[in-house]
């Protein structure tokens, strides 16, 4: 049990919201999470996870919006939030809301059906230099999002027309993988533990990591694209933000509750198995970054043709 700082502490249960399904990206960090909460004692009341899959993961958003100022409801947030405002498919923003931490950073994997003509990242340069239409890629969960840069910077240090790209976005990288199983789309650029299921049966090959060193695991044979020459190095981090209207005093019980939850050895496990990489940043320094991420953002998509 850890003990409470703050003169607020939660009154009835939390509620964690993933936009994606049960097993999709943002759901496994809204559970790992939760099971991380717990272990710490701190909020001393019982935690749920709400799946809210569809629309891009932007349902979650409508639903926060029943909850101005209540501390009860967190989402789970990424970089999507930023992407999503600047290629104007949502007027939203993180400033809507109460960002509180970014929890961990998953970095994106470029997979292909074991079949694939695609033997190694070496013949995806060179399809995606001569002619990047030939391809298409299957992303999740929004165009313009951290995925779909990756892929961008890629194509862009082969040669290619990053505007040629045939990209398709799917509401979960679980679907995206489908996808690309069912030979819809030839690639899939998404995070790394999504494909987990089919590298272990063998039925999707890693091509490259947008990491900036190896993976370990299934991933330890797989090549970085640093390694390789190329400067992708990109990851999505996943974040927790709360209703907009948040006291000081509430926030301040969510720094002490989510810096606990990473730092318990369950979260620690769940970093390993998910192939996450640690990154934890607080509110105060969270508010700061983010204006930064947006100028960058804005300008990559300013490239790639999406910038509203």
């Amino acid at each position: 049990m850890i003990e409470k700082r703050t003169s607020w502490h939660p009154q009835r249960e939390i509620e964690i919201v993933a936009g994606t399904p049960e097993g999709g990206g943002l759901d496994r960090t809204a559970r790992a999470l939760a099971k991380s909460l717990a272990a710490t004692g701190i909020t001393n009341v019982p935690l749920k996870v709400t799946n809210m899959p569809g629309d891009g993961s932007r349902k979650i958003w409508t639903y926060l919006d029943r909850y101005a100022a209540d501390p009860h409801v967190l989402v789970v947030s990424s970089p999507n939030v930023t992407t999503d405002n600047l290629t104007g498919v949502s007027a939203l923003d993180h400033d809507n809301y109460t960002p509180l931490a970014i929890l961990h950073n998953e970095y994106i994997a470029f997979v292909v059906r074991s079949d694939s003509r695609l033997a190694d990242s070496t013949l995806l340069l060179d399809r995606l230099g001569a002619d990047p239409g030939s391809i298409s890629v299957a992303v999740a969960t929004s165009l313009g999002n951290p995925n779909h840069i990756a892929l961008a910077q890629v194509t862009r240090h082969a040669g290619g027309h990053v505007q040629r790209l045939r990209v398709r976005a799917f509401d979960s990288a679980r679907h995206a993988v489908a996808d690309v199983m069912a030979g819809g789309c030839d690639v899939g650029a998404i995070s790394a533990a999504s494909a987990v299921p089919e590298l272990e049966s063998g039925s999707l090959r890693p091509l490259a990591v947008s990491a900036t060193e190896r993976l370990a695991g299934l991933y330890a044979q797989t090549p970085t694209w640093i390694e390789q020459g190329v400067d992708c190095a990109i990851g999505a981090w996943r974040g927790i933000n709360g209703a907009r209207g948040l006291g000081t005093e509430q926030i301040s019980f969510w720094d002490q509750a989510l810096a606990a939850a990473t730092s318990t050895s369950e979260w620690q496990s769940e970093i390993a198995r998910n192939y996450w990489s640690a990154m934890y940043v607080g509110s105060a320094d969270l508010r700061k970054r983010l204006p930064g991420e947006r100028a960058h953002m804005s300008a990559v998509l300013s490239d790639l043709g999406l910038l509203r």
